[in-house]
């Protein structure tokens, strides 16, 4: 790739700042937020999560916890409820241990540069630099997915942006784009274009203000922009959940490993590698070996398709009772089946849930 000379990242600038003040009527509730903690929340909830999807739970939280003490002073399990459905749990488990930091390291005030707000835990170079400048108006450009692919196109970069060399690349150019007087502006533009404009697929080149000086557009290479050369590997995975009921409870365990859902809830899981062809026969048999059980089968469910970045689950439900004394595996309780929604789970068992789980009786 050529040396990109000053005078077309000066043209860039200026058009993206032009179409920014002029044309762009993007709305979203935390748009001009100046407030650390409202932004953190926003930025954290948005990673791998559509705007469409991610305005309300930024709404719900906002009214829950309105500042970040309210927040570290919260109750583990209703946090994780009000997350339930975002996915990548891992995200909620920082922002409680980040909102407690901040609270027992600097007094409930947000850090304010932006080194010390990279340090917080669950907060990568990406969303440090929307801290400092959308709330301290420091001159940090933001590169996410978005700036990758206007950057890539407009200057007709054909390096892989998943790549070391990518990354440093346009690291260098997004920063060397930003204008130091008005870095939130000019950050707030660049994404927001790529949102609604420079975007994945169906790009508007018809309506784009910038496509005279873009370089995909005049050599037609808008739809290979960016490249990537890394291939994402997925897997299948089947999980059947034993939902195992005794005097109007049913057995229930946290997620604690390093996997999918941690600290979420589920019932008794069996994964394969295949789907099992599940009797009531091999499933008495299956219970009475792995848990020592006498048991009955009550409702055998549909498979419930849930699609993870890396992964696809495909999980069954199957109802037994148990009449004769239980004493619970480690790690599992029984709960109270009427009392099931107040417990954070996964969106897999949450449909199960809500398409009419009813307790035997």
């Amino acid at each position: 790739m050529a040396k990109i000379n000053k005078g077309k990242i000066g043209v860039f600038c200026d058009g993206l700042m032009h179409w920014h003040n002029t044309i762009n009527n993007r709305q979203m509730p935390w748009k001009g937020e100046k407030d650390p903690y409202k932004i953190w929340l926003s930025e954290i909830i948005l990673q791998q999560t559509r705007v469409e999807q991610g305005r309300a739970y930024y709404e719900k939280f906002i009214r829950h916890y309105p500042t970040v003490e309210h927040l570290a002073n919260a109750n583990d399990d209703d946090v994780f409820k009000l997350w339930e459905g975002l996915g990548y749990y891992s995200r909620c488990k920082n922002l409680l241990h980040t909102a407690r930091n901040i609270v027992q390291q600097f007094n409930g005030q947000f850090p304010n540069t932006y080194e010390e707000i990279i340090q917080l835990k669950g907060i990568g170079p990406y969303t440090a630099a929307a801290i400092a400048s959308f709330a301290f108006n420091l001159p940090h450009a933001v590169v996410d997915g978005n700036v990758y692919r206007v950057l890539a196109r407009y200057f007709g970069i054909d390096t892989p942006s998943d790549t070391t060399e990518g990354k440093k690349l346009f690291t260098s150019l997004a920063q060397g784009c930003i204008d130091s007087n008005n870095p939130a502006l000019y950050n707030q533009a660049i994404m927001d274009f790529g949102a609604t404009v420079c975007t994945p697929a169906n790009v508007q080149c018809h309506n784009c203000s910038l496509k005279n000086g873009c370089a995909a557009f005049a050599k037609n290479l808008v739809a290979i922009l960016p490249v990537k050369v890394k291939q994402l590997q997925k897997k299948d995975r089947w999980f059947t959940y034993f939902i195992i009921e005794k005097d109007g409870q049913v057995l229930i365990g946290k997620r604690t490993g390093k996997d999918i859902w941690q600290n979420l809830y589920e019932f008794f899981l069996t994964e394969s590698l295949v789907e099992t062809n599940w009797t009531k026969a091999n499933i008495s048999t299956h219970l009475k070996n792995e848990l020592g059980i006498n048991s009955t089968t009550s409702n055998i469910s549909e498979i419930f398709t849930q699609k993870l970045t890396h992964q696809t689950i495909f999980a069954r439900f199957i109802q037994v009772k148990v009449k004769s004394a239980f004493t619970p595996p480690e790690g599992f309780i029984f709960h109270p089946s009427a009392k099931l929604s107040t417990l954070p789970f996964p969106k897999t068992i949450t449909a199960f849930l809500d398409k009419g789980f009813a307790a035997t009786t």
